[in-house]
């Protein structure tokens, strides 16, 4: 341990001379012999994090509201959130502080506000006029709990029902409690001898403003005159109450109970309803009473002027109906129509032309919210179609299991997905546009196109496009295709390692530039892809099968096609090539009767259409061992210039040419040391014990019961290590049997050998191999979860036909180097601190047949490394960025001097680092399971942020977390939903002009007529001076013990999550100035519109005066 305290009293210093051992090495750096000066651009003022956009479905939704005229949606949900919905691309994210779940949201109609209920007894006032909606005001009750919330169209007053069955009213624009208060026991009748039960609803009258319809949960209707403060008709049903509604002519309302009947009443006659309707009962033939259903939760009554009223519901399905899935249903005039759903029905709103009660409401479309989606069903179309849903809300459509981001792709690669991905979409939709579109989009400041890739759990792989803050699929792979499926429940194929989800995405490994993916899955099966536009049947799907084993043991090993011992070059004696026509076959047991030879799934063997787009290049499957299943894979790397693919688990490591489908290497950990290992290892049996199935990977599904030891501080020994096993792409964070202490010394004796040192990162480059190189060549660095890099050397036949039949030379290069925990992420800088990208082959289209004059130039073409190292000079060097869970180093190549280090963390350890380009400069970002987000400079790995985010709370965060370029990241937040953030300070200043805006200045639609004959004899709509009946003139002040008004931080819009400091606090106050100059040019506006409607407005007055002067009343 010496080594590195001396190494921090040189920390400033840089490299020297090579010397004998890796000790003297780090010990000595002769000031005279310095790295070059390298010229760092980035500081620490060009970072600032803050969230920016969350997208997907609201995880655990409990509440909906519409706004007719803005045309808004607002959801809200069990954990507090509140997320708004406006046209396609106008989406926002606020959150509730108390986190309590939101029972009601109640929009003030085209005031740009919303009101919501909460579970705690609070209720809050959003303004929704600033691109961040914040809290005006909220009203804590103290007493009473709230049941239910009616806000009248065009009021300021609010009726708030509670759990005693008591309404109180309060002003919406002070957000203060009227003195008025309606009384249960005023409410039901005297010689009623039971308490009604909660509100569970309030309205008023479409037709006279004056009258409130209350509904009480034990089957109580009162309609309570507000003016003499007294009932004037009681309605009373033996059945529970869930929901009411009014006809808008105020004539009738309708009532849903809990034994999946529907009630209609008329107003004046409260003996009895009207007509009682059970929509799913069986009707028996003698006159009894149909069977009970289930309740029916939701009723809506909605009149059209052309035909019958609709009456849709939700719920009251016959209880026989077992297995059936939930229904809305829609009754119009003699026609019901069952609409069924995938999941169970949270709540649904049906959209009306009009915002007006009182007039007819001509429904066109009904908004339902699921627990796991959002329909929309056209009304005006035959058979009610499902309009197409323009909102990513499918990222949940399998469980995520893991995510990659890619910022500043090729421009032309989101056209390329999104073509091949148009074909894939689905018809029956509605034909009209998608009706919820108010709201305006933000400048898209940024001209970069960023992609995002999540991998699930039913081996699904989408491709998204998240540019500009928006987020949209572009296409989507099934990987799935390949394998057969077992035709009936029972029939479980025998060599599954995992009893669920068995084609589970895992690791994503793809090069934008070459359009080349691999993914690596659950059943220890790699898949290699390429992009095609052309359909092709494939007859044959191309498939290697690799034994990987962890032996260490003087007996011959039983491995038919294990390397020779190290150092002897690997590869060049026998690549095997598959046979063309048939799979490899496999036996199925060893002779003592074990499993040996089997891979976990079966490669389809009939001929596979391939539709444009992604199409199987190569499967590789690792197989059963002596009765042991394959390790998980733990990493893996592809390279389109060299035609390799490489993937390692804590067995070993195993590298293949997809070109010419031969296994090029596939050595066990040990191997690859060769003579140089360090540590003292014990031979093993192979182990019995099935691997745990990769539950660890959708721990996502909801509901999952959390094991104790996962809710334990992240930092605890045996957490850090089951986590820092495989961090490396974040495949399953959950194998048990690798726990053990961080605690990791050189001088390790003996390792436990239920903790084996697996594969952690896979990195090919074109570098220095060897001390003595000098010039670059094409090679593989291999991390390990031991902190150990090894450097694999490539030698790569010429590029063309010689490419297919010479074979690649693979030979350990002897270079070792040390870190301290598991390597992360690796990457390559030449002498001018640029990063050197791995080579890759620019994409063309495979399908097609070459002409001969192209074959003749692919012949002559070495494989097209894009990266400046190959036109260097000998004399200039190169440095490697290796981060590990604890620290960073820049080791000087060819020398292998370790130039910088910097020791990241000592108490935690981090889970992801990348190497990221922001500012046309280049830093190393890391995430800590402590919840820190850092980032440092390069290659000098100079601290520039540090900011508490989040605590790892979950694996989610663990598996899904990832940094890109231009200061982008993202997780999951929920099993539903992404959040990206940002650490540019320069994205945190654009955020405001990017988000879209939720309130647009409309026009509020004119009120309906009322026609002379109602005007003259009454009838129409009444109104009421609510002023005068709930001000504090008339009625008094309200108890102060009843609610407690607590003030919003609503002004300014927050920059949330911003770093604290200078910057923050610039940004905070330009922000501050940018929207007092609004406030008051919109000000300025505003008197001007008022001016010239005033003076419009005494014109027409004048007009009117002078038209009607000489006419008698009755010729109006």
């Amino acid at each position: 341990m010496r080594k590195f305290n001396i190494r921090k009293v040189l920390d400033g210093l840089t490299a020297g001379s090579s010397s004998a051992s890796q000790q003297q090495q780090q010990q000595q750096h002769p000031p005279g012999n310095r790295e070059p000066e390298i010229q760092e651009t980035l500081q620490s003022e060009h970072f600032q994090l803050c969230k920016t956009v969350r997208h997907g479905f609201p995880y655990q939704p409990s509440a909906l509201a519409f706004d007719p005229v803005q045309k808004i949606l607002a959801v809200g949900t069990q954990t507090g959130a509140l997320r708004l919905f406006g046209r396609p691309g106008v989406e926002c994210y606020c959150q509730h502080d108390s986190g309590a779940a939101v029972i009601q949201l109640q929009f003030l109609i085209n005031e740009g506000a919303l009101v919501s209920a909460l579970a705690d007894d609070t209720l809050h006032l959003w303004n929704l006029r600033q691109k961040r909606p914040a809290i005006l005001h909220s009203l804590k009750f103290c007493r009473e709990r709230v049941t239910f919330c009616h806000l009248p169209f065009q009021s300021k007053w609010l009726y708030v029902g509670t759990e005693r069955g008591n309404i109180h009213i309060v002003n919406v624009e002070s957000f203060t409690l009227s003195g008025y208060v309606i009384m249960w026991n005023k409410a039901i009748e005297l010689s009623s001898k039971s308490h009604p039960g909660p509100v569970v609803h309030i309205s008023d009258n479409p037709m006279d403003e004056g009258k409130l319809l209350i509904g009480f949960e034990s089957g109580t209707v009162v309609l309570w005159d507000l003016k003499s403060k007294k009932a004037d008709y009681r309605y009373t049903y033996d059945e529970a109450i869930h929901s009411v509604a009014w006809h808008h002519e105020g004539k009738q309302f309708i009532c849903s109970h809990s034994d999946g009947t529907l009630t209609i009443w008329n107003v004046r006659s409260p003996a009895k309803p009207v007509q009682t309707i059970t929509p799913h009962g069986k009707q028996l033939k003698d006159g009894k009473k149909p069977e009970p259903c289930k309740p029916i939760l939701k009723v809506e009554f909605k009149t059209t002027r052309s035909g019958e009223p609709f009456i849709i519901l939700s719920g009251g399905l016959s209880y026989d109906t077992v297995g059936r899935r939930p229904c809305l249903t829609v009754m119009h005039g003699k026609s019901t129509a069952v609409l069924e759903m995938d999941y169970s029905i949270v709540d649904f709103l049906t959209l009306c032309e009009t915002p007006y009660p009182n007039d007819f409401q001509e429904p066109y479309a009904v908004v339902v919210l699921l627990e796991k989606d959002l329909v929309l069903i056209d009304l005006a179309q035959n058979g009610y179609p499902i309009f197409e849903n323009p909102y990513p809300l499918s990222i949940h459509e399998s469980p995520v299991t893991c995510c990659e981001y890619f910022a500043d792709c090729p421009v032309d690669l989101i056209p390329a997905l999104y073509s091949v991905g148009a074909r894939q979409k689905r018809q029956g939709y509605s034909k009209k546009e998608w009706p919820i579109n108010g709201g305006n989009w933000g400048l898209g400041a940024q001209s970069y196109s960023e992609i995002i890739i999540t991998g699930h759990a039913d081996g699904s792989i989408k491709f998204w496009d998240a540019s500009a803050i928006t987020l949209q699929v572009l296409y989507k792979l099934k990987t799935s295709k390949v394998f057969e499926k077992s035709r009936n429940k029972d029939e479980k194929p025998n060599t599954d390692i995992v009893d669920e989800d068995p084609y589970a995405i895992q690791i994503i490994s793809w090069c934008p530039e070459s359009r080349m993916l691999c993914i690596a899955g659950v059943s220890a099966h790699v898949i290699i892809y390429r992009f095609s536009k052309q359909e092709v049947i494939t007859e044959v799907i191309p498939m290697l099968e690799v034994r990987l084993l962890y032996e260490i043991s003087d007996v011959e090993t039983p491995e038919g096609e294990q390397a020779p011992p190290l150092p002897t070059p690997v590869g060049s004696a026998n690549p095997q090539p598959i046979p063309p026509q048939s799979h490899p076959s496999t036996s199925s047991s060893s002779s003592d009767g074990l499993r040996d030879n089997v891979p976990c799934l079966k490669v389809k063997s009939s001929p596979l259409k391939q539709s444009p787009g992604y199409q199987t290049e190569l499967v590789i499957q690792l197989v059963w061992v002596g009765g042991e299943p394959p390790q998980q894979i733990t990493s893996l790397a592809v390279n389109s210039s060299y035609g390799l693919v490489v993937f390692g688990n804590c067995n070993g490591i195993a590298m293949v040419d997809y070109l010419q489908k031969a296994v090029l290497l596939n050595l066990g950990t040990i191997e690859l040391y060769g003579s140089n290992d360090p540590y003292r290892r014990e031979p093993r049996s192979p182990r019995k014990s099935r691997q745990p199935s990769g539950a660890g990977l959708c721990d996502i599904s909801e509901g999952a019961v959390v094991p104790e030891d996962r809710c334990k501080s992240p930092t605890s020994a045996k957490m850090s290590r089951k986590l820092s096993l495989p961090t490396d792409l974040k495949p399953d964070l959950d194998i048990k049997d690798n726990s053990f202490s961080r605690s990791r010394s050189s001088s390790v004796t003996s390792i436990d050998k239920e903790s084996r040192e697996a594969i952690s990162a896979l990195h090919f480059c074109e570098t220095f191999t060897r001390k003595t190189d000098s010039a670059p060549s094409p090679c593989l660095w291999v991390g390990t979860t031991l902190g150990t890099v090894l450097v694999i050397a490539l030698n790569l036949p010429p590029g063309g036909e010689q490419r297919l039949l010479q074979p690649v030379i693979v030979s350990p290069s002897g270079t070792i180097l040390r870190l301290k925990g598991a390597i992360l992420r690796m990457a390559f800088l030449d002498s001018t601190g640029c990063l050197v990208p791995p080579a890759h082959e620019p994409w063309k289209e495979h399908n097609v047949p070459e002409e001969k004059d192209e074959k003749e130039k692919v012949k002559k073409r070495r494989p097209v490394s894009v990266s400046p190292s190959s036109s260097q000079e000998i004399s200039e060097n190169q440095y490697a960025v290796i981060c590990s869970e604890k620290q960073a180093k820049v080791i000087s190549l060819p020398t292998q001097n370790c130039a910088y280090k910097q020791n990241i963390t000592e108490t935690s350890f981090v889970l992801r680092g990348d190497i990221v380009s922001l500012s046309n400069s280049i830093c190393l970002a890391c995430f800590c399971a402590n919840g820190h987000i850092m980032t440092f400079s390069l290659p000098s790995l100079r601290p520039l942020l540090d900011v508490y985010y989040l605590p790892l709370t979950n694996m989610r965060i663990a598996r899904t977390f990832c940094f890109t370029n231009n200061g982008q990241a993202l997780y999951l937040v929920s099993p539903t939903e992404i959040q990206r953030l940002t650490y540019s300070q320069e994205t945190c200043e654009n955020l405001q002009e990017m988000l879209g805006e939720l309130f647009t200045p409309v026009e509020t639609p004119e009120a309906p007529n009322r026609g002379f004959f109602k005007g003259l004899f009454g009838g129409g709509a009444q109104s009421l001076d609510r002023e005068e009946l709930f001000g504090e003139s008339s009625s008094g002040k309200a108890s102060r013990s009843l609610a407690q008004h607590i003030p919003g931080p609503g002004g300014i819009e927050g920059v949330k999550g911003a770093a604290s400091g200078v910057v923050g606090e610039l940004a905070r106050a330009r922000l501050a100035l940018d929207e007092r100059g609004q406030k008051l040019s919109d000000l300025e506006e505003r008197t001007a519109a008022m001016l010239s409607s005033a003076d419009s407005f005494s014109k027409h007055a004048h007009e009117m005066m002078l038209k009607y002067k000489d006419k008698k009343w009755y010729q109006f």
